[in-house]
């Protein structure tokens, strides 16, 4: 896990944004064009982000959010879903009055991801999913598997831990907030073909060669959104893909210059 702190950057601003019943915990870095940052399951934005902010933020306005449960973010009985997440984006978003923004999660943050530029197509500028799928069976079936054996006590005395103890506002929600996201794996989910092929909004899409997606189906998600064709018969898509070479889910995100410079080019 990464262990920068963007704290140690410039943050203008920080605090809970009240939004659907909960409060959801922002911290805001730089100035110019937004750019969202979401998480990836049971981490912080300094676990996940912490190389990436202080780099990003030197020319835009990064606002990085701890979705439900995770890391400032109190932990609600409140049902977990992908619909409910992205209003919650949505909702920060009004708080601090931002029109509209680039988006970039990371797994089940790039979930959320997906889901927010489903349902709040006119707020979202670009899309940036890293390592994540629209659909449970677009993880290989060794992943998914995983996924169903998973148990709180695997999280014992681990980074995740020791990150969560550090930031969140009550720590005996631990073990309650890993059941319920670990209850929240073992539903099946599919945001639909159809509606990521909907997606007006240039999406880049960002996988470790053996990250644990189902390449095919990251082809196929490529497709959907208008790429995979021969550029040099026509115009490139507006979409990207980008193929780490020697990369799993957990080492493609502590690739710092290599994903950095694909956003740098991707959002510019």
């Amino acid at each position: 896990m990464l262990t920068a702190s963007p704290s140690n950057g410039q943050s203008t601003n920080s605090g809970y944004a009240p939004v659907n019943g909960i409060k959801v915990y922002y911290e805001v870095y730089g100035e110019g064009r937004p750019v969202i940052l979401l998480h990836g399951a049971f981490m912080t934005i300094n676990t996940n982000w912490g190389e990436l902010i202080p780099e990003l933020s030197k020319n835009r306005k990064v606002i990085a959010i701890e979705l439900q449960g995770h890391g400032h973010t109190p932990f609600s009985d409140r049902k977990l879903s992908h619909a409910t997440l992205a209003s919650d984006v949505a909702g920060v978003m009004d708080y601090l009055k931002i029109d509209s923004a680039d988006v970039v999660g990371y797994s089940f943050g790039g979930a959320v991801a997906y889901q927010f530029a489903i349902q709040s197509p006119e707020r979202l500028r670009k899309l940036v999913i890293i390592s994540a799928t629209y659909k449970s069976n677009g993880w290989l079936p060794e992943v998914t598997n995983a996924f169903k054996s998973m148990k709180p006590e695997l999280f014992a005395n681990t980074p995740m831990k020791a990150a969560y103890d550090a930031v969140a506002p009550d720590t005996t929600k631990w073990i309650p907030f890993l059941e319920q996201m670990i209850a929240s794996n073992h539903i099946p989910f599919n945001l639909g073909e159809t509606n990521i092929a909907k997606i007006t909004a240039p999406v880049l899409l960002i996988a470790g060669d053996n990250d644990g997606l189902d390449k095919i189906e990251l082809i196929k998600t490529y497709q959907l959104l208008g790429g995979a064709i021969c550029g040099d018969f026509g115009a490139m898509p507006k979409s990207q893909l980008a193929v780490v070479p020697s990369q799993g889910h957990v080492s493609l995100m502590m690739q710092t210059k290599t994903i950095l410079g694909y956003l740098d080019s991707f959002l510019k």
